[in-house]
Formats: structure tokens, C-alpha cells, sequence
């Protein structure tokens, strides 16, 4: 079950998006976001190997302390602007409630927060990575690679959608990282009134998608499979196949191979990462 929504916030202009989606999905699930400012450190805004006078450092401190809490205040009232427009109640912390929001003020680097913070949530969301401005690519691989939780990759939009979760795909391959994804997504699949399970037909490691209908038809679900041809990019396909069926969030094992090899060569997850204009969740 969903029932914590991690998003981590900074001042980078993609924070209401963010939240926004996960608004929509935690007024379905009846899920509570918990939004984290990463407040910055002295020690971080000092340059490394340089010795600073005290009056400086003490300079850089105030200086640092007041941007950090104007950046705060806004992004706390846009926050509580984003939850109330979705109807979720605005707390301290999280409770047995269902569908609320609170905020958390931590301090240090925001890969460290996620990762710490990260592991105990059931969803991370993290805004999709500017390669223009090559912003956002370390938050989304502390979140995938050093939680071990679902990732919710969110475009930027002018709309998010109302509510998020009604017809959801599966990109299928058979691999393990598939497999962690819908067992880890369990809940939302279930909840879905359309789920279709999008699969080229060669899942070279033997799960194929036709098992995996079974295994949702046993446990209640019902499922369709949707057969797309990949081409040169799969990714891309998946992409397309989801736009073309009305799904309103697409679900799937990512970089199941390195990281780097898919960085440089441009794998499916890669793909993905770089060009998708609806909601991801990704598992590896």
C-alpha cells in the first residue's frame, strides 16, 4: 500500500510539478506526501581545501541563513497552496490520517536526505532531469540507486492530471527489475481501472507477459496485453505505446543494465529518462 510519498523540494522551478502529481496519486491511494527542503549547510557553501577567515565564514553563514529562509517560505506556501487544491489536509506529521501533507525542514545535500529519508518512504517523486541545464540527474539516481524504493519521475506540465493512477501500463520484459516494479506497485496496479501490459513478445528471460497476466487474473486483477514492435528503441516505443492507449502513468524496471552503459549508449531506461512526457514510475 502507498501510504508515505516522499518528494524532496529546492528552489529549481519543477517543485510544483512535482508535487502536483504526487497530489494526484496520494488523493487516490489516500496516501500522505511528506515534502523535504534540503536547507544547506555552512560547511557546503564554503569552497573545499580553502581557508576562510571567521568574519567571512560568519558573512557567508548570515548570508546563506537568509536566502535559505526566503527560499523556504515560499516554497512552503506553494506547497500548501499544492495540497489544498488537491484536498489534502495540511499536518505536522503523518498519522494513521489518510490523504494529508506536512512539510520537513532538514539540513545538508539533498542526495543525502533522499537517501536517508528515501528508504522508509513508499514512492519517492523526483522531477525528470534537465539534460539542458543538467539539473536533476543526481536526485533521481540517489533516489533509485540508494533507496531501493519505486521512483515517481515527473515531466514538467502546465496541467497535472486531477487524479493519477486510473489506467496504468507495465512496459514488460520479464527481467527482475520488472518484476520488482508491479509487486512493489501492487496497490496502485489493483487499484487501476485499466491495466495494460505492454510487451514486444521476446522476453529473453522466460517470464513472459502472458504469465504475468495469470498472476494478476489469480489475485483479482484484470489485465490486458498490448504487443508494440521496439524497433531501435524500445523506450521510445513504450512511450508511444502508453500515449496511444490513454495510460496516465507508465511503470517499469529501470537499467537493467549499468547505469553508465545506459548513460552512454543510450539504453531503454535511458530513453526514457530523457524523453518522456508522462509520469514513470521506475524500480531497479
Amino acid at each position: 500500500m502507498i501510504r508515505k510519498i516522499l518528494v524532496p523540494i529546492r528552489n529549481d522551478g519543477k517543485g510544483g510539478s512535482v508535487l502536483a502529481y504526487a497530489a494526484a496519486l496520494a488523493k487516490r491511494s489516500g496516501a500522505h506526501i511528506e515534502a523535504v527542503h534540503c536547507r544547506p549547510r555552512i560547511e557546503d557553501m564554503m569552497p573545499y581545501g580553502v581557508v576562510i577567515p571567521s568574519f567571512l565564514r560568519e558573512q557567508v553563514r548570515q548570508q546563506g541563513e537568509s536566502v535559505a529562509s526566503e527560499e523556504e517560505a515560499a516554497l512552503r506556501t506553494e506547497f500548501e497552496t499544492t495540497a489544498r487544491t488537491y484536498g489534502l489536509g495540511v499536518v505536522d506529521r503523518q498519522t494513521t490520517d489518510q490523504n494529508t501533507a506536512s512539510w520537513v525542514e532538514v539540513p545538508g545535500k539533498q542526495v543525502d536526505v533522499i537517501r536517508n529519508r528515501g528508504r522508509l518512504a513508499d514512492l519517492i517523486a523526483v522531477a525528470k532531469p534537465d539534460r539542458d541545464r543538467n539539473l536533476g540527474f543526481n536526485t533521481l539516481k540517489a533516489a533509485l540507486f540508494n533507496t531501493g524504493r519505486p521512483v515517481m519521475m515527473c515531466p514538467p506540465t502546465p496541467t497535472p492530471p486531477e487524479v493519477l493512477g486510473k489506467h496504468v501500463s507495465i512496459a514488460w520484459n520479464g527481467s527482475i527489475e520488472a518484476v520488482r516494479a508491479v509487486v512493489m506497485m501492487r496497490r496502485v496496479i489493483e487499484a487501476a481501472d485499466t491495466i495494460s501490459i505492454m510487451s514486444s513478445g521476446s522476453e529473453p528471460t522466460g517470464t513472459t507477459a502472458e504469465e504475468y497476466l495469470e498472476y494478476l487474473e489469480i489475485r483479482g486483477m484484470k489485465g490486458k496485453i498490448e504487443r508494440f514492435k521496439a524497433g531501435r528503441s524500445a523506450g521510445g516505443a513504450l512511450l508511444e505505446t502508453s500515449r496511444g492507449l490513454g495510460a496516465d502513468l507508465m511503470i517499469m524496471g529501470a537499467y537493467g543494465d549499468s547505469h553508465e552503459r545506459e548513460t552512454i549508449f543510450g539504453g531503454n531506461t535511458q530513453v526514457v529518462v530523457d524523453t518522456a512526457t508522462m509520469p514513470v514510475v521506475l524500480v531497479h
